[in-house]
């Protein structure tokens, strides 16, 4: 039966939204983890290292995050490890976020200065302490924009979410338009809610980007 779009449905869609908030800060905060692992190993001077990280960035790259998330639910599943449509979201996206991210960190490592790491060689640092006190702290202002944008583009990817039945704001959204059948006004007010999500981090991703060029051209 088609009932009318009301304000409870309002209510859901903003319930909906800390679902995504919680995905994107899970596959945040794992592919944080990864990437600067990625990221370390790339920039790494050892060989084998930076083949396995070069490996994991083309794959998770080079396959569209849909596939990643069918991979993980449903290859799961096949293999006999049931995994819950939140699990396998957050494994999907962390994944794929690392292969970003280390990505994004390595050019900001590999953008600080060599003489940078060569005084500190000079110094007599261990190449741990090189980066934890020269190299990482240069290179997280360079990362910061660049990050902050990412952010903006995996909260969106959350939505994908929504194709292996995670109840997210897209997910919200189809089940709302299901019973209502007014997809303009359902679809808008979602897309209204990821608007209000991004927008502000968007806005911020600018000002940090402007902020370092300015910072640069001094």
């Amino acid at each position: 039966m088609i009932r009318e779009f009301s304000s409870g449905d309002i209510m859901f869609i903003i319930g909906a939204a800390r679902w995504t908030l919680i995905l994107s800060a899970i596959a945040f905060l794992g592919g944080a983890v990864g990437g600067l692992i990625v990221a370390l190993s790339r920039s790494s001077q050892q060989k084998l290292l930076r083949r396995i990280a070069t490996g994991f960035i083309q794959v998770f790259q080079g396959t569209p995050l849909l596939m990643q998330l069918f991979l993980v639910y449903f290859g799961l599943a096949v293999v006999g490890l049931p995994i819950n449509p939140l699990l396998a979201a957050a494994v999907a996206l962390t994944l794929h976020a690392s292969a970003y991210l280390g990505e994004i960190w390595r050019g900001s490592i590999e953008a600080v200065p060599s003489g940078q790491t060569e005084a500190a060689t000079a110094l007599s640092l261990s190449y741990r302490n090189r980066m934890r006190y020269v190299v990482l702290p240069q290179a997280m202002r360079l990362a910061i924009a660049p990050t902050v944008g990412f952010l903006v583009q995996l909260i969106k990817g959350t939505s994908l979410a929504s194709i292996i039945g995670f109840t997210e704001l897209t997910r919200a959204g189809q089940i709302i338009n299901n019973a209502t059948f007014e997809p303009f006004l359902v679809f808008g007010t979602v897309a209204a809610m990821y608007f209000v999500l991004c927008w502000p981090l968007s806005l911020l991703a600018r000002r940090l980007e402007s902020r370092m060029r300015r910072a640069i051209t001094r």
